[in-house]
């Protein structure tokens, strides 16, 4: 279902945006008390809308849309509420994962994934390692499955999720042919749990919970793609999942921009609104020079990878300026807001709080870094960035 024409997209754009502001921001008070999401009750409302078949192509019954056009969706979900963002994005996200599957099993999952119907979540981080390479996971094969051991924790969706893309090392079960896979397990396997862990700081009423494996018997192929494609997809997957992180800290920012701008406006000492006051004025100078930045960043990498390009220091450029944009300025809002921003009743005290999971989310600021700082040492410095060619 692409769109015919710019208008035709606009206004689903325009439909998004009044079903977010008009059905769901009311929502956000209680989801915030609750700490729960009402995803049972949400998930129509999420369909109708089209918020689940965004990035599934139109083969699979999807809208199809390019990141570019995906983007301003994701960031005005940011501004709404940072659990339902988070939710909506690892399912999202997810589709670009299952994208890499054989023929056999994308047929199987995208049209579900489109449809709301079977929500997709990845299982990658554990208690006892770092990720990737360093997972303890693994998964030996005995005859037609594999018997999968291992734990993952802060699993986002893990209480919605019926499909986990699980990274570990599989091999035979002589110890050979060890490699890094990713293993589709469904909800419901033998050997297979989920326990909630403790609510997060922000980002209220999404689940983050510890997947635990004891002998999963997980069928040969039930493997995505095929065996040893771990890294492969691992690495493919985080440069637009990262680049989609900073939508989200960009749409964070950008409310939260403009909460302090109508705030300073409204806001009165001494007989004058503190929008006359120059220190004000120069946070909100500050906070608008970093949207702008942080905006045009994402949007030169998501045209790249529109294009085909692979994006490996771009994402952690924007990932890594992301978050800190993100803190600048919601740190800046919570300054012009004063003491009453510090109020749970005050859209900026929520705002502040869900911007922190960006620090940790696909990657610390350390590990994007040392990748920027590879890709610099590694290669000409003259083709860093691929920018564009009149600079």
């Amino acid at each position: 279902m692409k769109f015919a024409s710019e208008s035709e997209y606009l206004a689903y754009l325009d439909d998004v945006k009044q079903f977010l502001w008009t059905e769901i921001d009311p929502l956000v008070p209680q989801i915030e008390k609750d700490e729960y999401i009402p995803f049972d009750d949400l998930r129509p409302k999420f369909r109708k809308h089209h918020l689940f078949d965004c990035l599934v192509p139109e083969t699979y019954g999807g809208l199809g849309l390019s990141t570019v056009e995906y983007a301003p969706v994701l960031k005005e979900i940011a501004k709404v509420h940072g659990g339902i963002r988070a939710q909506l994005h690892v399912h999202n996200s997810s589709v670009h994962l299952m994208e890499a599957g054989r023929p056999e099993q994308r047929h199987q999952y995208l049209p579900k994934m489109a449809a709301g119907d079977l929500m997709v979540c990845f299982g990658l981080t554990e208690p006892d390692s770092g990720s990737g390479l360093d997972s303890k996971s693994s998964a030996v094969r005995q005859g037609d499955v594999y018997l999968l051991n291992g734990r993952k924790h802060l699993i986002t969706n893990a209480r919605e999720a019926g499909l986990f893309a699980v990274f570990a090392f599989t091999q035979e079960s002589d110890g050979s042919h060890r490699e890094f896979s990713v293993l589709l397990v469904e909800r419901g396997m033998p050997g297979f749990t989920v326990e909630p862990l403790a609510h997060t700081m922000g980002c209220a009423g999404g689940s983050h919970d510890m997947l635990l494996f004891e002998n999963v018997p997980v069928p040969v192929d039930h493997v995505l793609g095929h065996t040893g494609m771990g890294s492969e997809l691992l690495l493919a997957f985080l440069e637009i999942s990262r680049v989609f992180i900073a939508v989200a800290a960009l749409g964070t920012a950008e409310r939260s921009l403009e909460l302090a701008v109508n705030w300073s406006k409204q806001r009165e000492t001494f007989g004058k609104p503190i929008a006359t006051r120059q220190a004000v004025q120069g946070y909100l100078a500050e906070m608008a020079t970093d949207v702008y930045a942080l905006r045009h960043m994402i949007l030169d990498a998501l045209r790249k990878y529109d294009a085909g390009q692979r994006i490996p220091e771009e994402s952690s450029m924007c990932k890594l300026f992301g978050l800190e944009a993100v803190g600048r300025v919601t740190d800046k809002s919570l300054l012009v807001h004063g003491g009453i921003g510090y109020l749970k009743s005050s859209p900026i005290e929520m705002l502040y709080r869900d911007a922190r999971l960006n620090w940790l989310e696909e990657g610390t600021p350390t590990i994007h870094k040392l990748i920027i700082a590879r890709t610099l040492l590694e290669e000409e410095f003259e083709k860093f960035g691929r920018g564009d060619e009149l600079f």
